[in-house]
């Protein structure tokens, strides 16, 4: 049977694209820097078809209003797919180079940054790394914060299995298990888990599709799907935050266990709000998200 060429992924968000080599590989990231202020980073999450497309509401919104930048995490949208393993640490490494090229085009200055999910872990890395690099945190539906996911295990440390992500990343299993999971019945299902309804956004489920069907798609969600990028000391890294940080989380769908936010909430430079909403609420009530996000920001000034 003859190999069916993909179709050519289009720009996720609008704005000048480059790519540049970092000890990550080579990483994409999107800049809209027309207005001035400082700048904000915003970070999609992790799944078996992530990108940039995940804060373009946010993007969008913020576009002219201030600096913005979105980036393409390792092995996702227009940053390098290697047959790689990739970590907590490839995606930290990532957040570092893109954060240091953002500040040298603004003076150096701190910047603001937003990650969702997952990717919430791997900015507080980079934050508590780099602590002169950022003013303030948002974090969106931050995993961590559950029974299953928080922990204070070794600095680094992962949760999954090397022999499960082989038979993720084999060519007999692994490609038929990816193209079932990353086929339209599929990704309408857990897209579905993630709003908590069937009213998904069909623009987020069209790219997401068309991203997941590039060339070396399969390598970092083979690393996700075996729990090779779940941190063991998420909890550590969240404690051990020195800046401002709003956390934004919805009470809708299968991602609404954050048992231990009220003990973060007890802490001076964290604020803590809800949304009736999934998990990505800048989706549905993005009104909202920009209202908490904005008088946060105020506090920060």
């Amino acid at each position: 049977m003859a190999h069916r060429p993909h179709t050519v992924l289009p720009p996720a968000l609008p704005g000048h694209r480059e790519v540049i080599d970092t000890d990550a590989g080579r990483v994409s990231f999107y800049g809209s820097a027309e207005a001035d202020g400082v700048p904000l980073l915003l970070v999609h999450s992790i799944n078996a078809a992530a990108n940039a497309y995940e804060v373009r509401p946010l993007y969008t919104h913020y576009r002219g209003r201030r600096p913005v930048y979105a980036l393409d995490l390792p092995g996702y949208g227009f940053s390098e797919r290697a047959p790689r393993l990739y970590t907590p640490r490839t995606m930290a490494d990532a957040i570092h180079a893109v954060a240091a090229a953002i500040r040298g085009r603004h003076g150096g200055a701190p910047l603001d940054a937003i990650a969702l999910s997952l990717s919430a872990s791997y900015l507080a890395r980079a934050a508590v790394e780099r602590p002169q690099d950022y003013r303030g945190l948002g974090l969106i539906s931050p995993t961590g914060f559950d029974r299953r996911l928080a922990g204070r295990g070794p600095d680094g440390g992962v949760r999954g299995s090397a022999r499960v992500r082989a038979i993720f990343d084999s060519r007999v299993l692994g490609r038929p298990l990816f193209a079932l999971l990353v086929s339209r019945p599929s990704m309408r299902f857990f897209l579905a888990k993630t709003f908590g309804s069937k009213r998904i956004d069909e623009g987020l489920f069209a790219y997401d599709y068309l991203s997941a069907h590039q060339p070396g798609a399969r390598h970092a969600p083979s690393c996700f799907l075996s729990g090779l990028l779940f941190p063991t000391d998420a909890t550590t890294l969240y404690e051990a935050l020195t800046q401002p940080v709003l956390m934004l989380h919805g009470t809708r769908g299968d991602f609404v266990d954050y048992r231990d936010a009220p003990r973060f909430a007890e802490r001076p430079n964290w604020r803590i709000e809800s949304l009736p909403t999934g998990a990505f609420p800048h989706f549905e009530v993005l009104d909202a998200v920009t209202a908490h996000y904005d008088a946060f920001v105020a506090g920060l000034r």
